[in-house]
């Protein structure tokens, strides 16, 4: 990547905003930091601007001041633009300055150099699941997901404990209805995933088999904040095929961690 101040676009000069247009100004600099989130790769300018339905002339003034200031870099020499270096200073310095943070991190890596298996740390963005981090297993059926990326909560054994807090209506209202249809054609019932929901508030744990991935177990154990809010979720995803006294070992000892991270008592 070159030097993000190099390759700006001229612009022509502007009288200074009105709060109205600064606030929407904003609004445009984070709608357009979302797209290249969603994108995972470097885009054109132009592009950006049919995506984030912006005018060229105000995404290229906003990607601009974006290049100035390293949050984003020009890649290659064809005009496509993608996160700086500042934006990797920012997630280093939450990463490094968060206490709690920095405990459920060194858990991960405990836990995946311990049993071998894919363990992440997820929670919810918006009304979609993403995975936060990730320790991919070295096992020959190795598993892995995208950090970052939105899935629909139902797909999820994590979103079944994420959602603990709300009612049954406030869970219909909260989720799309296109989100429980699984990527080969299943849907699962609405009241089905109810009910799992209320389980996992039961019993402290969630547990789902083949649904996102025909070939993955998935288990997920809540890591509370210190109102006792389920915010963030331990997770191990396995082969399907894992024996049953293995999947149990796992789930104690993935409770126990995370009981161990949450700040408040469960």
């Amino acid at each position: 990547m070159s030097d993000g101040v190099t390759g700006l676009i001229e612009t022509e000069v502007r009288a200074e905003p009105r709060n109205g247009e600064r606030r929407r100004g904003i609004d445009r600099v984070i709608t357009l930091l979302e797209a290249l989130l969603r994108q995972r790769a470097p885009m054109r300018v132009g592009d950006i601007a049919k995506m984030i339905g912006a005018p060229r002339s105000t995404t290229y003034e906003i990607v601009n001041s974006l290049l100035e200031a390293e949050m984003l870099e020009n890649v290659g020499t064809e005009g496509y633009v993608y996160f700086g270096k500042a934006m990797h200073l920012f997630g280093w310095a939450y990463s490094h300055h968060n206490a709690h943070y920095r405990r459920i991190i060194e858990t991960l890596d405990r836990l995946g150099e311990e049993t071998g298996e894919t363990v992440q740390l997820c929670g919810l963005r918006g009304n979609k699941y993403v995975v936060l981090d990730c320790r991919d297993s070295p096992g020959p059926f190795r598993i892995s997901s995208d950090v970052g990326v939105e899935v629909p909560i139902p797909w999820t054994a994590s979103g079944r404990l994420l959602l603990g807090h709300m009612s049954k209506q406030e869970i219909q209202d909260f989720i799309p209805p296109g989100d429980y249809k699984l990527p080969d054609g299943r849907v699962i019932a609405p009241a089905e995933f109810f009910g799992d929901v209320a389980l996992a508030r039961q019993q402290g744990f969630s547990e789902t088999a083949a649904l996102a991935d025909r070939f993955t177990w998935c288990m997920a154990a809540p890591i509370r904040d210190g109102n006792g809010a389920i915010n963030k979720t331990l997770c191990f995803v396995l082969p399907v095929d894992t024996p049953e006294a293995r999947r149990s070992e796992l789930l104690v000892q993935l409770c126990e961690r995370a009981r161990g991270l949450s700040l408040a008592g469960s």
